[in-house]
């Protein structure tokens, strides 16, 4: 039997949230609570005409309040939306549209599962939206998008290998203080615990 997800529904339009919750609340896969319990919540849907600055502020309250994943319900979206949907962390963008009962809870338990839900005619745009950056605004200053350059990856691949700051430094001729500043910089600007933690991210990030 599937757990069932518990989801927290909200909206500045009264009618809209009460539409949602009841579509939801038939659902046995998804348990839908009030906002006194919304420190349980999995997923947070967010129910709007648009993204504007009225729904930004609440996507952030959300995440204040230690919802995990957040999916956004909107009347219209389009490449400008899903962009702007990431900068503020959103997992899902779904239309109203298109909001069935049966759509919603299939992208509630897929956000849950930490996927991501994007409108299906706007996957092409996105992605060359991404290629773009990368090629005109990344590449140029050596940086992948994983937010690591090609300097930072190699001193990572060889702590994966088993080699010491020295034999580091040695084999890429560089001092061992620009070896620790490299670690250290790398460590620091994405939160990593240490170099072990590092090497599991760009493991991860398929880098290494």
């Amino acid at each position: 039997m599937q757990r069932r997800i518990i989801t927290y529904v909200y909206s500045n339009d009264p009618v809209l949230q009460a539409g949602v919750v009841s579509q939801l609340s038939l659902r046995p896969e998804v348990v839908v609570v009030s906002e006194t319990a919304l420190d349980t919540a999995e997923v947070a849907v967010v129910v709007a005409d648009q993204l504007d600055d009225a729904v930004r502020r609440n996507l952030k309250a959300l995440q204040r309040n230690g919802v995990p994943r957040t999916m956004l319900v909107l009347g219209t979206i389009d490449d400008g939306v899903v962009v702007a949907a990431a900068e503020a962390g959103v997992s899902g963008l779904v239309r109203r549209c298109e909001a069935t009962a049966d759509s919603l809870t299939r992208h509630i338990r897929k956000v849950a599962d930490g996927g991501g839900v994007v409108p299906a005619d706007l996957v092409g745009n996105l992605l060359g939206q991404v290629g773009r950056l990368q090629r005109q605004v990344l590449a140029p200053r050596g940086i992948h998008f994983s937010g690591l350059t090609e300097r930072e990856i190699d001193v990572i691949r060889l702590v994966s290998e088993g080699y010491d700051t020295a034999a580091i430094a040695k084999q890429l001729c560089y001092s061992e203080r620009t070896v620790k500043n490299i670690l250290h910089e790398v460590t620091s600007r994405l939160q990593l615990r240490n170099r072990s933690h590092a090497v599991a991210y760009a493991l991860r990030e398929g880098l290494i």
